[in-house]
C-alpha cells in the first residue's frame, strides 16, 4: 500500500470517525482508504472468520464489535452488507435507536439509490449511496485501486458536496446517478463485469480441454485488446464468425460446446444471436448471410436442448464474499 497519500495527512486531526459494518471484500478497503484521508476508521462488525481476518489486515487495531455499537462509535458508517440484507439492517438499525442525528450513513449497493436509507433519514441520519464500479479482492491492493475508479453516487440534493468530497478523499471519481435509474446503472455493470468473468473462465475451460497449456496467456492479449477496441469503438470493433456471417463455423462451434462442454451451448448460443442483432444493427453482418446464420443458432439450440442447462452444482459458480460491486461476486453471511 503507498504511504505518500497517508504521509500528507499524518499530521492533521482526523476528521471522522469511521465505521464498517459488512466487513467482506468492500468495506475495510474503503475505510482504510478514508483512513489515508486523514479519517479514523474506529469500530468494524463481521460474521464470518474471513471478515474478521479481513478486518485485522487491511484495518489493524480497529476492534471488531456488534452493528449497534459501530454506529454508537462512528460518525461515518458504511454499510456494506449484501443487497437483499440491506433494507432490513436499516429498518432494524432504525427502530432500535442505534442510528444518531446527524450520523452519515453510507451504503455501497449498485442495486439501491439513498431511498432505502429512508428509516435511518427519519430517525435523523444523513443517507448517500456510494457505489464504487470496481472488482475488490479484499487485499491492500483494493485501496491503491480505488485510484480513478468512478463511483456511481445517489444523494439528497444538500449532501451532493459531502458525498463528492467523500468519493474523492477515496480517490474516486463521482459519477451522479438518479435515485430510478439506479437498478438500471447496476445491471449494465453486472453484464459488463460479472458475465465477463463466466465466459473468460468457460474459454479458458475449453483451451484446457483443446490441450493449450497456458490459457491465460493465449486469452490475455487477446481480451485485452478487444475490451480496448470496444471501449474506443464500441460496436465497430466486432470481429469474428458472428460478425462475418460464418454460418458454417458457427455450426461447428456448437457441434464441438455438444460434445465437450454442454453447459456452454445455451450461453453462446444466446450471445451469438446478441452479437448478429448488433452486426445487423450496425451494417457489418449482411442481411443475406445473417439467415443462415441464425438457421445454425436455431439448429444448435434444438439439437442441443438436452444438455444445454447448467447443473445447480456446477464448480466455480459460488464464491464466500458478496461484495455486490460487480465484481466476483458471493455470499458471506450478513458481510459484504
Amino acid at each position: 500500500m503507498s504511504t505518500v497519500h497517508q504521509q500528507d495527512h499524518q499530521d492533521r486531526p482526523a476528521r471522522l470517525t469511521v465505521g464498517v459494518v459488512g466487513a467482506g471484500r468492500v468495506g475495510p478497503a474503503l475505510a482504510a482508504s478514508l483512513q489515508l484521508a486523514g479519517h479514523r476508521p474506529v469500530a468494524v462488525s463481521g460474521v464470518s472468520d474471513a471478515s474478521r481476518r479481513r478486518a485485522e489486515a487491511l484495518l489493524p487495531g480497529v476492534p471488531l464489535v456488534p452493528p449497534a455499537e459501530v454506529l454508537q462509535r462512528a460518525d461515518l458508517v458504511l454499510l456494506t452488507v449484501p443487497d437483499d440484507v440491506l433494507p432490513a439492517l436499516v429498518t432494524g438499525l432504525a427502530e432500535t435507536g442505534a442510528v444518531r442525528p446527524g450520523q452519515l450513513l453510507v451504503h455501497t449497493s449498485g442495486r439501491y439509490g439513498a431511498k432505502v436509507l429512508d428509516p435511518a433519514l427519519r430517525a435523523g441520519a444523513l443517507p448517500l449511496a456510494l457505489h464504487p464500479a470496481m472488482t475488490f479482492t479484499g487485499t491492500a491492493v483494493d485501496v491503491q485501486r480505488l485510484a480513478g475508479c468512478s463511483f456511481g453516487v445517489t444523494a439528497p440534493e444538500e449532501l451532493r458536496l459531502a458525498a463528492q468530497a467523500l468519493v474523492i478523499e477515496m480517490g474516486g471519481e463521482p459519477e451522479w446517478i438518479s435515485e430510478e435509474n439506479r437498478p438500471l446503472y447496476h445491471a449494465a455493470l453486472a453484464l459488463g463485469a460479472n458475465h465477463l468473468v463466466t465466459l473468460v473462465a468457460q474459454a479458458m475451460e475449453l483451451l484446457r480441454t483443446a490441450g493449450v497449456e497456458a490459457p491465460d496467456r493465449m486469452l490475455g492479449p487477446l481480451l485485452g485488446a478487444a475490451l480496448d477496441n470496444a471501449l474506443r469503438s464500441g460496436d465497430a470493433a466486432l470481429t469474428g464468425p458472428v460478425a462475418r456471417g460464418d454460418a458454417g463455423t458457427v455450426a461447428a462451434h456448437l457441434v464441438e460446446l455438444r460434445k465437450h462442454a454442454p453447459a456452454a451451448v445455451a450461453g453462446y448460443v444466446a450471445m451469438a444471436r446478441a452479437t448478429a442483432d448488433r452486426a445487423l444493427a450496425h451494417g457489418l453482418l449482411k442481411p443475406e448471410l445473417a439467415e443462415d446464420l441464425l438457421g445454425a443458432l436455431a439448429d444448435g439450440t434444438a439439437a442441443g436442448a438436452p444438455g444445454t442447462d447448467a447443473s445447480p452444482g456446477t464448480p466455480g459458480t459460488e464464491n464466500d464474499d458478496n461484495d455486490g460491486t460487480d465484481g466476483p461476486t458471493g455470499t458471506e453471511g450478513n458481510d459484504r
